[in-house]
Parts: structure tokens; C-alpha cells; sequence
């Protein structure tokens, strides 16, 4: 089967402001390639139409990653965080990023793991670095950081050196039993 041809990624984004509305609070692109930022309470039905519209066709769910804009201001999102799925098309050949705000006050987003499996890595991830929960991901056990370890490592107000929680960290030496 051929592939589909690809969307233009301003028609990309108006598809999903005709279908949704005022859920979508803003759009822009970076590095060529656009976004849409969305109410948090619609991304798990927009990411569903973005996987399942015959011509998106976004199966390819590439990353998951956080933004944490403490000490910067962005109009289109104005909370601390930015839950960000990057999203790939196989039979279309389009990319698209699907950004959701969070507040610092609440971080919680609806997991997309139901969607995409791989979803429950870069969920497990991003809440492991910035705290962020994922309501629905099965496993947000720390996944770089040790189970007891009291932070969120790259989130901007965390200290550059650390807190002094690396003193208590076993070594390790090249060469020894």
C-alpha cells in the first residue's frame, strides 16, 4: 500500500482547531517543525484523534518530554510545565508536536499509555526528572534516580551542585572487587 500524502503542517493544525476548538490554546513551530498547545483535560481525546484520523495518522509516538519554563514567559503557556508528545506518521511521513500545559500547583496529565506502549518510558521518565504524574501509566516507579532519592533533578529551581545527596551515593571504582 502507498503511503498517504503528507499534510502540510499548517493544515495539520487546523484540523485539530476544527475539531477541537477552544481545547487548543495556541500553535507555533520551532526547527520547522509545528505544534499545537492544548488544554491538559483534552489530550488523551486529541492525541487519540491525531493516532486515529485516516489522514494523520500519527502512529509513531517518538517522545515524551517536559519543559519546565520557571524563569521565562511564554504567552502560550503560561504554567510552570509543558508535557510535550512528539509524534511521528509512518504511512504519511508527517511530524507534529502536541504540547499540554501544567500547572506546578497540580502536575498531573492522563497518561497516553493505552495509545502508545511506548508512551510508559518517556511518561516514567519525565516523571522521575520533573515530577509530573501520569494518571493510567501502569509503572512510574524511578527509573534513573535511586527509589528513595527526594527531588526532581531537572526541574529549574533544583540546585546546579545537587542538595549534598550525591555524598551519600555508593562508589563504585574501576578495578576493584
Amino acid at each position: 500500500m502507498p503511503p498517504n500524502q503528507a499534510l502540510s503542517q499548517e493544515e495539520i493544525v487546523q484540523r485539530i482547531k476544527d475539531r477541537f476548538g477552544n481545547a487548543v490554546t495556541g500553535a507555533g513551530a520551532h526547527g520547522g517543525q509545528s505544534h499545537v498547545v492544548v488544554k491538559r483535560e483534552e489530550i488523551i481525546p486529541i492525541l487519540t484523534f491525531l493516532k486515529n484520523d485516516r489522514e494523520l495518522q500519527f502512529d509513531f509516538l517518538a517522545d515524551v518530554t517536559i519543559v519546565d519554563h520557571l524563569y521565562l514567559e511564554v504567552p502560550d503557556l503560561p504554567e510552570r510545565f509543558a508535557v510535550v508528545y512528539s509524534l511521528a506518521s509512518m504511512g504519511c511521513g508527517h511530524r507534529f508536536r502536541v504540547k499540554a500545559a501544567v500547572p506546578e500547583s497540580d502536575p498531573r496529565l492522563d497518561s497516553a499509555c493505552a495509545l502508545w506502549k511506548a508512551a510508559l518510558w518517556g511518561e516514567r521518565e519525565a516523571h522521575d526528572m520533573f515530577g509530573i504524574e501520569f494518571t493510567g501509566n501502569p509503572d512510574l516507579r524511578r527509573l534513573l534516580m535511586p527509589a528513595d532519592y527526594n527531588g526532581f533533578p531537572l526541574r529549574k529551581d533544583y540546585p546546579l551542585r545537587g542538595r549534598g545527596e550525591r555524598e551519600s551515593f555508593q562508589q563504585y571504582r574501576r578495578g576493584a572487587d
